[in-house]
């Protein structure tokens, strides 16, 4: 009889951490889960046939180059952190050149010395640029002696450095460099999610220029470049953090719902004609705010967040790198296809060689009219730009153009306060956590942070739930 009692039973299992996403997110969250709990069972489920997100990798002419992300900050800790846990910080490379530029007004224009994101802080070297017109160059000091703006609430960017620098500020430095990090307007962009660093110091100072001056000098210095890329591709990181972190990684896998039960959580994936159903202790959910906020309802809040969709095309051309420096930026004022350029053969002396690598980028937020070209026609017309640009170009080779549709989140005024209101509503409900670009930031580091803290969370709040039935 105890014999037969004991069949009965059901088989037990110990600690399950289930990761929705495998991004760069969700893939630090399990490697975050398996350091907290080497006992657990580790689950990374992913709706599409790859990982890593927004970091990919693949051959244009011959040469493995990034489709996404290309590079990550060194100033930020948690993104050399990811290397390290993943094996590859002795690979790490830097950018072997690194001035970049603006092309404003009929030509390219050095980016000046000394910006906080666009934010001129050297009136000297604002000059020397002449990015700016004679009249919007003179529209700047102007801040050191108007009556002070005090920041009590989040405004955009846009709106705050209009008021103290002048339009032409906006236009065609702070917009070009927003734009290159979050594909989107200053002028819709909270100040308090982009540059948290400024809005301490502007509340010390009557002057946006004194107010940047500190917050830039105040920036933690670094020991070396600010930037780090891995020879073949900042793509290589997302396959080996899998790795490393001994996770069972399920592709091709979509959630479709995610329930409380008395002892943890349950998800469905599949179909509804053939679902599948997974028990989990502890959930991460490193999706985009959509999916989240589909898997949350009910239990909180989704954050109300827009994205914007870009496309990289990648151009190997048939001699010499072109132009000079890094790159350089276009504003939105200009009217061109092109938002951005990086000479990457040159950028990256692991890429140097007898053909040369380029990279733009297509795509602002509200603009999706340009992704709905044809590839032929995106890359003739981001080599038409980049010929007015930089003079005559070597025959094209190969081409590549990847398009991220809703890549890029936007922090819209107020976002921390949406943030805020989601992650106390989830943090009701012990053993779940968010993480993500829609919360945290955008690039490596800030989505590995994110990932590491949503474990954290998730994996100390699961109730204590030790043994659960298979």
């Amino acid at each position: 009889m105890r014999v037969a009692a004991a069949l009965a039973q059901p088989k037990l299992r110990g600690v399950r951490v289930v990761v929705v996403g495998g991004g760069i997110s969700g893939l630090a969250a399990a490697l975050e889960a398996r350091a907290l709990r080497p006992d657990a069972e580790v689950v990374v489920l992913e709706a599409s046939g790859r990982l890593g997100g927004k970091v990919a990798r693949s051959e244009v002419g011959g040469i493995q180059v990034d489709e996404g992300a290309d590079s990550m900050l060194t100033r930020v800790p948690d993104g050399l952190a990811l290397a390290t846990a993943a094996g590859l910080h002795d690979e790490l490379v830097h950018p072997a050149a690194g001035q970049a530029s603006v092309w404003s007004r009929g030509r390219l224009r050095d980016l000046p010395a000394g910006t906080l994101l666009g934010l001129p802080t050297d009136l000297a070297a604002l000059a020397r640029s002449e990015l700016l017109s004679a009249r919007g160059l003179a529209r700047v000091p102007l801040d050191l002696v108007l009556p002070g703006s005090p920041v009590d609430e989040d405004v955009s960017v846009g709106d705050l450095v209009a008021r103290r620098f002048g339009r032409e500020v906006v236009d065609r430095l702070v917009d070009p460099l927003l734009g290159g990090v979050y594909a989107g307007r200053a002028d819709l962009l909270s100040l308090r999610a982009t540059l948290p660093q400024l809005v301490a110091a502007a509340g010390r100072h009557r002057s946006l220029l004194l107010a940047a001056r500190e917050a830039r000098a105040a920036t933690p210095p670094t020991d070396g470049p600010l930037f780090a890329s891995l020879p073949g591709g900042l793509g290589r990181l997302p396959e080996q953090l899998a790795l490393v972190s001994g996770a069972d990684v399920r592709l091709r896998t979509t959630v479709r719902a995610l329930d409380r039960t008395p002892t943890g959580w349950r998800l469905t994936t599949g179909n509804a004609a053939d679902p599948g159903r997974l028990d989990a202790d502890a959930v991460v959910l490193a999706v985009p705010a959509g999916p989240a906020g589909r898997l949350l309802q009910g239990l909180a809040p989704a954050v109300d967040v827009d994205y914007a969709s870009v496309a990289i095309v990648t151009l190997v051309l048939d001699g010499p790198t072109p132009g000079r420096g890094s790159g350089y930026l276009v504003p939105a004022v200009e009217g061109r296809t092109t938002k951005a350029v990086t000479f990457t053969s040159r950028k990256w002396a692991h890429l140097a060689g007898p053909r040369a690598v380029v990279r733009a980028s297509v795509g602002r937020y509200g603009e999706a009219e340009d992704l709905q070209r044809e590839d032929a026609d995106l890359v003739a017309t981001v080599l038409a730009e980049l010929a007015q640009a930089v003079g005559p170009l070597p025959s094209l080779a190969a081409s590549r153009v990847t398009r991220w549709g809703g890549g890029l989140p936007q922090y819209a005024v107020g976002h921390l306060d949406r943030v805020r209101r989601t992650r106390e509503a989830v943090a009701r409900h012990p053993g779940l956590a968010v993480a993500g670009a829609a919360y945290d930031g955008v690039g490596v580091p800030a989505c590995a942070r994110s990932g590491r803290e949503a474990a954290r969370a998730a994996v100390a709040q699961n109730g204590g739930h030790e043994r659960r039935p298979a």
